[in-house]
């Protein structure tokens, strides 16, 4: 029987798929959270499965033939029309590409393909919240109805909390009206209230702070309080304080109608439907046979609007970009020393009762030896990491996503190198 994906997808909106695939302790075999809508927000909250973790010591060095071959057989194994991945270390940059930015033809992928990053976005939004608390815009205890009164229980509800995934709040990801609407019209523009408003039609998950659910809610909120404190658009205030500031000449938040992505990019493909994969990121098995043997053809979801992911995963970037970001998230050259240092800190177990299982902070993510974040959007599945201790960072994107068997292909491909590097 095929590897059917680890449950706990609750991300998934198989076209908001954001899947952040945490992996636990340091990267064992770790839940995959992909997607379908639900998907499409990152189910930061990957169950872990299989072996104990390698312990993370010394890095082995791998070098370009090696890099190489893993990405082909990861892409192989994915049915991946195209793949890139980039690893720096303090011996310098080694990249590898695999494939096309067309599944029947097209440009051999690049390096300076734009992508999709999904929720790697949300690393933007947290990063200029917390650039707002350092000046004194607004606190990490303030109540959420100070800055937005609609919001449901608002006054028991922190700042903190929608950072770190606590909040309680109903993931409208999940829900089969958002997934319905990605299914039956891709080019619909939503407005950040009509997602709230599919989220505060349902009931919280728990009470503010009893426990953790990844939840794209908490980020369409964290942006628009964004946009209130400093009195422009998002892409305005990501442009300004983000991308100049890193030099990331090659990203971008597109306006909520803008579905074009810049050139030179990379097509993204989405086997089944958001509705399909709404409860299970993989495909059926007689699917999964027929995507296999070449009878089974993923959609082109490249211009599917993604106004649905806003604030929690439009983003767009190319991999040097992803790595110039994850550097500077994890180095703190975006934020003051001490905040920065609470930031590293606020990362915690998402189950409690498992100390080594995937953790997860201010808008960042703990993954083995790893810090950063990974993105799914149905079509495009990213991983970017950085250890700092040792000075090494990685990227892996795809576009194609998530795979038949419901497993993110960048993260998969990642945590194989990063057990590879770590390993004793």
């Amino acid at each position: 029987m095929k590897r059917r994906a680890v449950s706990d997808r609750r991300l998934r909106a198989a076209g908001a798929a954001v899947a952040v695939v945490l992996f636990a302790g340091a990267c064992a075999d770790s839940g995959d959270d992909t997607s379908s809508a639900t998907s499409a927000t990152e189910t930061a909250t990957a169950t872990t499965s299989g072996s104990e973790a390698p312990a993370a010591g010394t890095p082995s060095p791998v070098d370009q033939a090696e890099l190489q071959s893993a990405l082909e057989s990861g892409a192989q194994e994915f049915l991946l029309p195209g793949a890139v991945a980039l690893l720096r270390t303090p011996s310098g940059t080694i990249t590898a590409t695999y494939g096309t930015t067309e599944r029947d033809g097209g440009d051999p992928v690049s390096l300076d393909d734009h992508i999709r990053i999904g929720s790697n976005t949300k690393t933007w939004t947290a990063t200029v919240i917390l650039q707002m608390v350092s000046e004194g815009a607004l606190s990490l205890s303030d109540p959420v109805s100070e800055h937005r009164p609609d919001v449901p229980n608002g006054e028991n509800i922190t700042i903190e909390q929608l950072l770190n995934m606590r909040s309680g709040l109903y993931n409208y990801s999940e829900t089969p009206e958002l997934n319905e609407a990605l299914d039956n019209d891709p080019e619909r523009v939503w407005e950040p209230d009509e997602l709230l408003a599919l989220a505060y039609a349902h009931p919280p998950y728990f009470p503010p702070g009893e426990g953790y659910h990844y939840s794209n809610t908490n980020y369409i909120l964290l942006g628009l309080i964004a946009e209130q404190l400093d009195g422009q658009p998002l892409s305005d205030i990501f442009d300004e304080r983000i991308f100049r500031t890193t030099r990331m000449t090659n990203s971008s938040f597109p306006d909520a109608t803008e579905v074009a992505l810049p050139t030179p990019y990379s097509h993204g493909y989405f086997f089944g439907t958001n509705m399909l994969t709404l409860t299970d990121p993989a495909l059926p098995e007689e699917m999964q046979t027929e995507a296999e043997n070449g009878t089974l053809a993923p959609t082109d979801v490249t211009n599917t609007d993604p106004s649905w992911a806003w604030a929690a995963g439009a983003g767009i970037a190319t991999a040097n970009d992803l790595a110039t970001w994850v550097e500077a998230l994890t180095d703190g050259s975006v934020l003051d020393v001490d905040l920065q240092r609470q930031r590293m800190d606020s990362i915690l177990p998402t189950d409690p009762s498992v100390p080594d299982s995937a953790g997860y902070g201010w808008g960042i993510a703990k993954m083995g030896p790893m810090y950063g974040h990974t993105g799914e959007l149905p079509g495009y599945n990213s991983f970017m990491g950085s250890d700092p201790e040792n000075g090494i960072t990685l990227v892996v994107w795809a576009n194609l996503a998530p795979g038949v068997d419901g497993r993110d292909p960048a993260s998969t491909i990642a945590k194989g190198l990063i057990d590879g590097m770590y390993a004793d």
